[in-house]
């Protein structure tokens, strides 16, 4: 007999799953639509997909947007990681109160109130030393970079405090120095968590806010395009871009998530190999040192 809280629990994971994946599936299905009209179907068309194919402005968009969010993935990642590390492993140091406030200040603080921030900023900053020249690609990379920075430092920040220590410790009794280290031995360990540069791609490509404080002419990002379409009416086109970035997405997704799976496979395959091949030795000299085998379990990694 099914206990009533699972079937509670069941409906209400249900519902939700529906709630957030129906006007998905809808938007994908609607992209094929050949009707001019977002709501009315018509019948199976591919027309849409060739009018994005053709859209200049939405291919120059999405292509600049598509380069500020790998450079905001690659920077956050690097800036993130080492914040993260900073805060797990380096104690509580003169100004370590203020040092986290700062690193999750831009979870907390509306995007309006960063882009006015930071758009005051580089207007003073070109004022004074002649830099950035107007607001573009630089500009508005440096401000997505202030806001992913704090995913990605709490999230390798979690995953540095469930670290087995023992591993870097036996790296720096054999002679390793701390870089070395963690570039060998912790980065590895942590590469599951680097894996939110992924969502700082996510974050970085349909920002809307940010980007319309700090881009200037010739600088419209993806979101900004579509924001200023959509103000004007719905467009099938813009169904058909986003199944595009939809699949493009998944697809990302997916297959980062099976190599880490793979990865993760492999090390745990080296490990129990490791394991066996110690104990096949034990046992080699154990009969010589006349002593009985060692008792090595090679399932406890």
């Amino acid at each position: 007999m099914i206990k009533p809280n699972r079937i509670l629990s069941t409906s209400v994971l249900t519902l939700g799953f529906l709630f957030l994946y129906i006007p998905i599936i809808s938007l994908v299905v609607y992209s094929f639509n050949s009707s001019n009209l977002v709501t009315v179907w018509a019948g199976f068309s591919l027309k849409w997909y060739g009018a994005v194919l053709h859209d200049a402005e939405l291919l120059a968009g999405a292509w600049l947007s598509l380069k500020i969010a790998l450079l905001t993935a690659f920077s956050s990642v690097v800036v993130g990681t080492w914040a993260g590390f900073v805060l797990a492993r380096m104690g509580r140091f003169k100004g370590f109160t203020l040092f986290t406030a700062m690193i999750n200040a831009p979870l907390v603080i509306p995007e309006v109130i960063m882009g006015i921030s930071l758009l005051l900023l580089f207007v003073a900053m070109e004022q004074v030393f002649d830099w950035p020249a107007g607001r573009g690609l630089v500009t508005i990379w440096i401000g997505h970079v202030m806001l992913c920075v704090s995913f990605v430092a709490i999230i390798v920040q979690s995953r540095m405090k469930e670290l087995n220590l023992a591993f870097e410790e036996a790296a720096l009794d054999l002679g390793a120095t701390p870089l070395k280290v963690f570039f060998v031995i912790t980065l590895p360990l942590i590469s599951q968590a680097l894996v939110s540069g992924l969502l700082s791609f996510t974050v970085s490509i349909d920002d809307l806010i940010l980007s319309a404080f700090l881009s200037g002419p010739g600088s419209t990002t993806l979101p900004l395009v579509v924001y200023s379409r959509v103000r004007l009416g719905l467009n099938p086109e813009m169904n058909a871009l986003a199944t595009i970035f939809i699949c493009l997405v998944t697809t990302g997704v997916v297959g980062v998530n099976r190599w880490m799976q793979s990865r993760e496979r492999k090390r745990m395959r080296d490990i129990h190999r490791a394991f066996i091949s110690e104990a096949n030795e034990d046992q080699k000299r154990a009969p010589a040192a006349g002593k009985a085998p060692s008792k090595l379990n090679p399932a406890k990694v």
